[in-house]
């Protein structure tokens, strides 16, 4: 308790140390990431260019594809929660959440194919198709991240060490964005276009994200248990469940930044095909612009780890956010020249490197609040907020997206844009998602639960022994 007593009052000075823990091994590490970039290949689909294929491949109007996004977000937020509830009370020799990646990981392939096999039949039956089709592609995402962001809080309790596999999970999502955003319209194109080569190409990725998630199930353990031994091996009711998470303000907190980060980054994937074809008259140039985002989150995230454990979580977030400003303005300069829209993104990703590296460590640091606060441990349930903020925030960027093209009087498929429509693109491009990076840089003061952490650990070790 002295040890712990000491670390505390180094806290304020920045230093945030860890409680010691498993040492997690390099297979391991590989291992948990590459959930992640398995879940890209079908996630970066849906945020960069499902609305685009919808609107300018099959012909949707925009406002309708804008509409049925934020339905199925809404409806796969409650999937969230309950799924949630579902591994807390999943019991099996593989754990509580490894299992369902390997029970889902066939069904991940076949609804990637069934997402954009849209039939050439009327209007009003290819909106129902579209409909169905992406909320059964949701719900499988969900029976598949739920458990696989629950995993980091299951693997160790290290602060640190759940920062590096933080780390490994997002660098190797990047990889899946940067593969996925490149080779998508290369690879339809490359199969004959329209519905068949989209088709096919999903196929690929499908049965490439499938593999990956067996991978992930067979080189990772789950090793943490509740520290109250009768939760061991009784389920807690789910309205006990969802009380714990109405005493957790910090799960309250990271659940709304991550909301808030994914309809940031749910318009700045979703946005890029258009501002690539109509702003810099280039569709090219998505490959350009991702690849400039993502390549300098990647190297960023190299330092993430050190920096976070330096200084905090909290602190590198709200540095990350403050360098994101500073990129969109660099592109408002001109937000017609390519050199300006680029340097931006280069910036903007440098200042995402911390934000992607921390937030779900950030959120698995809340489970040991909430068990230290309520004397309940309940990961699943933790990380489903965390998933709903995903879903949700997903859901209302593509639905934005929609809405402001639709307010515009974007045209799908037209050579020539209105300025209003113009605007829109703009808008969803730079401005909104600006104007969310200051939001966050709101709230991010309150999170203070780094310089706590490493007494809750005690305490809770305590309670055990």
């Amino acid at each position: 308790m002295a040890e712990n007593l000491k670390i505390e009052k180094l806290s304020p000075s920045g230093q945030t140390p860890t409680v010691p823990g498993e040492n997690i091994g390099l297979v391991e590490k590989i291992g948990y990431g590459t959930g992640d970039l398995a879940s890209n290949f079908i996630w970066t689909a849906m945020t960069t260019f499902i609305v685009y294929y919808y609107t300018d491949v099959i012909g949707i109007a925009a406002g309708i594809i804008g509409s049925i996004m934020l339905f199925s977000r809404i409806f796969d937020g409650v999937a969230d929660v309950l799924m949630g509830y579902i591994i807390d009370k999943t019991k099996s020799k593989h754990g509580k959440a490894r299992p369902w990646l390997l029970w889902l990981s066939i069904p991940f392939a076949v609804s990637a194919v069934l997402l954009f096999m849209v039939p050439n039949v009327s209007t009003v039956w290819q909106v129902i198709y579209i409909t169905i089709t992406y909320n059964v592609v949701s719900l499988v995402y969900t029976g598949l991240n739920v458990p696989y962001g629950t995993m980091n809080s299951l693997i160790t309790q290290d602060q640190y060490q759940r920062s590096v596999l933080n780390v490994f999970r997002m660098s190797l999502a990047l990889v899946g964005t940067l593969i996925v955003s490149n080779l998508t319209l290369p690879l339809a194109n490359f199969f004959g276009g329209q519905r068949f080569g989209w088709v096919l190409t999903f196929l690929i990725f499908g049965l490439i994200g499938s593999s990956l998630f067996y991978l992930c199930f067979r080189t990772t353990k789950e090793r943490v248990r509740p520290a109250n031994k009768e939760q061991q091996v009784k389920t807690v009711p789910l309205k006990e469940s969802l009380k714990t998470l109405g005493k957790n303000k910090y799960w309250a907190l990271a659940t709304v930044f991550i909301l808030l980060t994914y309809i940031f980054n749910a318009l700045n994937s979703g946005s890029v095909i258009y501002y690539a074809e109509y702003i810099l008259d280039n569709t090219l140039l998505v490959g350009l612009v991702t690849t400039a985002y993502t390549v300098f989150i990647l190297v960023g995230m190299v330092i993430v780890a050190p920096i976070t454990k330096r200084f905090g979580k909290r602190n590198a977030i709200i540095v990350g956010e403050l360098i994101t400003i500073l990129g969109y303005l660099v592109m408002l300069i001109d937000v017609t020249s390519v050199t300006f829209i680029v340097a931006g993104t280069i910036i903007r990703g440098i200042g995402k490197a911390p934000i992607n590296g921390s937030m779900f460590a950030l959120l698995g640091d809340t489970i040991e609040y909430g068990e230290w606060k309520t004397g309940i441990r309940n990961e699943g349930m933790v990380y489903s907020g965390g998933s709903m903020g995903i879903k949700v925030g997903s859901g209302l960027g593509a639905a934005i997206i929609g809405w402001v093209l639709a307010f515009g009087g974007y045209v799908g498929n037209s050579a020539v844009q209105t300025d209003a429509a113009l605007l829109s693109i703009q808008t969803i491009f730079i401005y909104i998602p600006m104007g969310i990076t200051i939001l966050i840089l709101f709230i991010m003061p309150f999170y203070d639960l780094d310089r706590k952490y490493p007494q809750i650990i005690s305490d809770l070790k305590a309670r055990n022994a």
